[in-house]
């Protein structure tokens, strides 16, 4: 989820949603330890079992993103 970009639905949830709010925070602490993982050059099997679980994590708090959104939106 890229929150560098402005979008009105996203920036009101983050206001007035502490659950949208937690899952963002997620989102961005999943894609900092990604990050880490990925600068690796060594990566051993307990980082590289990390790195497929925390993309999988990662995926499913980014879908319940963009449903608390996609929700909010169609209500609003």
């Amino acid at each position: 989820m890229d929150m560098s970009t402005p979008d009105r639905v996203r920036d009101e949830l983050l206001k007035i949603n502490p659950t949208f709010r937690d899952l963002v925070h997620q989102h961005t602490n999943y894609e900092e330890r990604l990050q880490e993982l990925a600068h690796l050059t060594y990566p051993n099997d307990d980082e590289q079992i990390e790195e497929s679980t925390l993309k999988k994590k990662k995926l499913l708090v980014k879908d319940e993103i963009y449903a608390i959104m996609n929700d909010y939106q169609v209500s609003h």
